[in-house]
């Protein structure tokens, strides 16, 4: 048995020991990258630690940390309740402000489980409320985080871009970014209608559209009491939420305008924004992201080492021999796409681009578009049950048959991975854009 093959058949072991034993991908990837690399290709430490993200792991810390210190001085609670606000009277339009408010949070660099599981749980509690159904709103939450999941400052975004950047092949940030935040808005309005949102009539008033009561109900004086005051702190502006959000700015703003380091720039903003408020980021540090840390450094040290062997190209030329380029890549998205839905979606994207390398440097698939088609296909499928964001929303969802929801879930996580492959190469791949 050949190296390169050993090499992918320890990856895919990799993808299924962790997807069946709940064990970090990244950790797997990181004794997987030692065993191959010492045993299989005879590599010395040197070698195999050449292959780890440092840029990446930056952009990782940074921004999740940054997050992190906006959640704990209720910044993010602030945002999420000025959006409420903007449905009072409107309730047909609370599914849509849940897909704006998780897409603006992903895209200013929220982990897509992290912006899910501040939405989700307040999205449900609505749907239960207005009688919507819980799936339209759980897939609006999800996809919302996904159509912002690859803007040039977000986690996806950054992995992707600097994949491309890395593996010297052509790019456009914002062709990604759209890519997805279309796919994503089609689906969504797709849904909208198949799920009844056109049917949603009724006014909430605007006491509890903010998530306090209604007019006709007779609470617990003292509970109302704690809730109207918990109320009125998650809406008031206080000096830590205006510095936050003007951070957030920034980082918008140097990225974008100064093309600095997203990482770099958002750790320095949020050094500055614990040392003047340091009671409100004492634990921001550990509410970075580190398992999603470890993931993408363990996966890309591992994909490295799979580049330094030859596995890559080995693999690529693969693709390629099947002699129908416009087949191996809806192949390959169809790849992308049923592992993620069992397994994590960054994870596959830092295994599947670098693998479609020589197949794209043949010139005959337009490298942009391969890139936004494998991109979106490995992502829209986050709201299937076995994903972390599809999780989490199954485990937001109050009183409903969760057994009947995840029946639900599962359905359309297959229809989206059985159909949103197929769309997005029609779009992206066949006509050759890039």
């Amino acid at each position: 048995m050949s190296a390169e093959l050993i090499s992918i058949i320890v990856l895919v072991a990799v993808f299924v020991i962790a997807t069946t034993r709940s064990i970090n991908m990244g950790a797997l990837a990181f004794a997987a990258a030692f065993g191959v690399g010492e045993l299989v290709a005879d590599f010395d430490t040197d070698t195999i630690f050449a292959g780890f993200p440092g840029d990446l792991f930056v952009v990782l810390v940074g921004v999740t940390y940054l997050f992190a210190i906006a959640r704990a001085n209720g910044t993010t609670d602030w945002l999420v309740h000025a959006s409420i606000r903007v449905v009072r009277g409107r309730v047909a339009l609370i599914p849509w402000v849940m897909f704006v408010l998780t897409g603006a949070l992903t895209a200013i660099g929220a982990v897509s489980p992290a912006a899910v599981a501040i939405v989700a749980p307040i999205a449900l509690s609505f749907a239960t409320r207005y009688g919507i159904s819980p799936l339209l709103m759980g897939a609006m939450v999800v996809h919302g985080a996904q159509g912002g999941g690859f803007s040039p400052i977000s986690i996806y975004g950054s992995i992707v871009n600097g994949i491309v950047e890395r593996e010297n092949l052509p790019g456009n940030e914002i062709a990604l970014f759209l890519a997805s935040l279309i796919v994503n808005l089609v689906i969504a309005g797709i849904l909208f209608v198949v799920l009844g949102g056109l049917k949603l009539r009724g006014v909430g008033d605007g006491t509890e559209a903010a998530g306090g009561k209604g007019a006709d109900e007779s609470p617990d004086d003292e509970e109302e009491k704690g809730e109207e005051k918990k109320a009125e702190e998650d809406t008031r502006l206080t000096p830590a939420r205006i510095a936050t959000l003007a951070a957030l700015v920034a980082l918008v703003v140097a990225v974008l305008a100064f093309d600095l380091d997203a990482g770099l720039t958002s750790i320095t903003l949020a050094v500055v924004l614990s040392a003047c408020w340091p009671e409100d980021s004492r634990n921001a540090v550990g509410q970075i992201a580190w398992p999603t840390v470890l993931l993408i450094c363990g996966v890309l040290t591992y994909v490295a080492v799979l580049d330094e062997m030859g596995t890559i190209k080995w693999a690529g030329d693969g693709v390629s021999d099947i002699g129908i380029p416009l087949l191996a890549s809806v192949l390959l998205c169809y790849i992308g796409a049923v592992i993620s839905a069992f397994a994590s979606s960054v994870g596959i994207m830092g295994a599947l681009i670098p693998l479609a390398v020589p197949f794209l440097a043949q010139g005959e698939i337009g490298a942009i578009g391969m890139v936004a088609a494998l991109a979106v296909s490995a992502t829209v499928v986050d709201v299937s049950p076995f994903s972390t964001n599809g999780a989490l929303v199954l485990a937001a969802a109050p009183g409903v048959d969760r057994e009947r929801f995840f029946r639900q879930l599962m359905m359309y996580g297959g229809i989206v991975v059985a159909v949103v492959p197929a769309v997005v190469w029609l779009v992206l791949v066949v006509p050759g854009w890039g």
